[in-house]
Parts: C-alpha cells; structure tokens; sequence
C-alpha cells in the first residue's frame, strides 16, 4: 500500500509537471509538491496504526490462558448471584425482661428470649416456598422461652412451612402453615395474636385501592379426632389519598364453628378456654364475628403519625360478645437516633372473640380485659432497637370473675432489644 501510494503520488508530481509549470508559477507549483507530500506522510501514519491493530488481535498464549480463567471466574460469580437471588433468609432475635403484678397474686419478673428465622426460595411460574423455624413450645400465640432450668437446652419448632403462588399481578394463593394474610389496623392484635400462623389456605388479590383476603383455617384437620374443625375468613378493604394523608380500611367476617367442641389446645384434664364461655367442658358458643377495621396515616413533622381503629361483635354470643380499641402512633424506630412512642386502649370482652387466638400478652391473654397500653422504641441503628411496652390499669375476668365482685387488676412491662436480619 505504501509503495503503490508513493507510485501514484510520483505520477501526479510527474504527469502534470509538464504543464503545471506552463500555467502556474514556481511558488504555487512548490506549495502543490508540499501538500502532496504531506498527504503521503499521513497514508504512512494510518498504514503503521492499521499493522499494529492487526498484531494485537493475536494475543500470546499466556494472556488467552488468563482470559480464560477471568471468564470461569465471572460465570462462577453469576451463578452464585443467582442463588443468592433466588433464595432469601431473614430473621431476628429478642431479648426480653418483664415484670407482671397481678391482684391478690404475687408479682413475677422473668427473662425471655425469642429467636426467628425464615427462609424462602423463589422457583419457576412465580411460586414461593417457604420454611421457618422459631423458639418456644407448641403454644400456637407465643415463640417466647423463658430462661432458666439450669441452662437446660430449649425448643425450637417449626413456624412455618408453605408455598405460595403469584398467578397474576395482584393475585396469588398459599397453602400450608404461614402468616395471617388479613389485614390488621396498626397490627392490631385484637382477634390475633402476632405469632400466630394459619394452617389450611390463604388467597389475596390487591388492586390500587382495592384488596381483598382469604384465609381457610384448620383449628383440627385430622377426622380421627372429634374436634375436626375448618375455619374461614373473607376480608375486603380499600386504600386512598385524603390529601397528604392515607386512609385503609377494611370489612370482615370471620366464621369459626366452635360450638360444644372441646378445647383445641392445653390439656385435657384441666381445659383452658382463653376467657371465653363453655359449659361441661366445651365451647358455648360459635364465633361468627363482623369486623371493621382502619387506619389514617400521614406525616407530621417528617415523622409517620397513626391512627386508628378496629371493632368486632360475635353474632352468636348473647352476652359478651364485641371488643374494640382505638390508638395512635408516632414515629418509628427505623434507623439510628428514630424513635417512636404510641398509645392504646383496648376492650374485649369474654366471647368477642376466639381467646385461643388473641393476644397472648394483653391482661394476661385469651379474652375479657379492658385497660391501657404505653409503648415506646428507640433505634440504635438500621437492625437494633430498643423498646418498652407497658401494659397499665389492666383489669382481667370482669365476666368470668363475677364470682370476686368483678374484675382483678392486671399490669406488666416488658423492656425488649431486638436485632433483625
């Protein structure tokens, strides 16, 4: 190329020499010969560029061996991104101390710990299965172990095992033992406790403002026993904007046929109803409750603020027979120097609910207490916090206790730290 360049630059020069100088002058003729020669420098440049781009597209062996080995180690990563991405644990860890006073009782304090963890892999045609392990006993509302034995060795038990299927957008359907799908003001813990889990199946389907949940639960599965029982509940709700605040709020009825069956958890020979009505050992009555429930959230001062409510009514009790409560909250502690502080106050009386399922703290579990409830939390960073709840002017068995002239007064504190991952 360089030789046939430099030819056809000389035949120029040459095939026009003749006449150029006929017609031109000799500095005109001498600034032609210099921009022809300037021409052929830069053809040079761009032959020399061109070789040496052709030599790198050889490289020698031992940097193709290299390349090699930078390749295995990036599809080894991917795939382990992969996983990663496919499979999520998560958890957390609680440290607890509580002091419980009770009239006419002696007081108590114990340390508790409450350990969780869950793991959920994401499989082919957007299904989920899930499995989950926590501390405690078999009691169904409470993953607490309480320290002490000599530092004997304690439980940890399945909390959960499902899967769950997104069949379209907003849609999916779960089955197994998993978390309560229905929605609850704030987390109430009004009909059910927060450690509990469903048995049976579950479906939702949320839209903009809309959504509506399904929960089919078994309190009995097995026909060898006489308790088979299946509950269900059928729950609808909507979102919305009202102006800088957020409104949700949602209707339910829940139906769990209860009647002249025996207690479905604890021990025979001394059963416990949780506070609600029985007669020569079973239930009195079915729980057939009607639930409302909503929550107003919105910003004041760059701090989330709460409030809201949530009643229920048994259609089947004759007496006894709704709850309520109503609170608000600030704040939250979701990070380091976060905090929040909240305030409730709770009645539900005896056959309002299923006590087995309801809270397993508030004047000291199951049904039939009313009283205040002071709490507080304070983030130590993104994972640790701090927290107090108190439980104050509690009275417990205003039915069930008529025998004492009414109700007993209930108080406890618990001081938590928590840790999440």
């Amino acid at each position: 190329m360089k030789q046939l360049m430099s030819a056809a630059v000389a035949a120029v020069v040459v095939g026009i020499s003749g006449s150029a100088q006929a017609s031109v002058s000799d500095a005109e003729w001498e600034q032609f010969k210099s921009q022809f020669a300037d021409m052929a420098s830069r053809v040079q440049a761009l032959e020399a560029e061109n070789a040496a781009l052709k030599q790198q597209d050889t490289l020698p062996l031992e940097n193709l061996s290299q390349l090699q080995s930078d390749v295995a180690t990036l599809q080894s990563q991917n795939k382990a991104s992969s996983w990663s991405e496919q499979v999520k644990i998560k958890g957390d860890f609680r440290y607890r101390y509580e002091a419980i006073d009770v009239e006419d009782r002696d007081s108590r304090e114990r340390n508790r710990i409450r350990a969780r963890v869950a793991i959920a892999a994401q499989l082919p045609s957007d299904t989920e299965v899930g499995i989950g392990f926590a501390t405690g006993g078999d009691d169904p509302v409470s993953t607490n172990q309480t320290l002490g034995g000599g530092g004997s060795t304690k439980d940890v038990r399945l909390d959960k095992a499902y899967f769950k299927w997104n069949a379209t957008a907003g849609l999916y359907v779960q089955a197994g033992k998993f978390s309560n799908p229905l929605y609850k003001p704030q987390k109430s813990s009004l009909l059910w406790d927060g450690d509990w889990r469903p048995e049976g199946i579950g479906a939702g389907w949320a839209a903009e403002h809309l959504f509506v949940a399904f929960m089919g639960n078994w309190l009995e599965s097995d026909t060898k026993n006489r308790n088979d029982t299946f509950s269900y509940s059928l729950q609808g709700g909507t979102k919305f904007s009202l102006g800088e605040a957020k409104l949700t709020a949602a209707l339910a009825y829940h139906n769990f046929p209860t009647r002249g069956a025996t207690p479905f958890y604890g021990d025979d020979d001394d059963p416990d109803f949780f506070g609600n009505s029985s007669v020569a050992g079973v239930y009195l009555y079915d729980y057939e409750m009607l639930e409302v429930g909503a929550d107003l959230a919105m910003n004041v001062f760059d701090m989330p603020l709460s409030i809201y409510a949530n009643y229920v009514n048994n259609q089947d009790a004759d007496d006894y027979n709704s709850g309520w409560l109503a609170g608000i909250s600030l704040g939250k502690a979701s990070g380091k120097g976060t905090w929040g502080v909240g305030y409730q106050y709770r009645d539900l009386e005896a056959d309002a609910v299923l006590g087995l399922l309801s809270d397993s703290d508030f004047a000291g579990g199951g049904t039939d207490g009313k009283g205040h409830i002071l709490s507080g939390a304070y983030g130590i960073n993104k994972q640790w916090s701090l927290g107090l709840t108190w439980f104050l002017d509690n009275e417990a068995g205003e039915k069930n206790l008529a025998d004492r002239g009414g109700a007993i007064s209930y108080d406890r504190i618990m001081l938590d730290t928590k840790f999440k991952y």
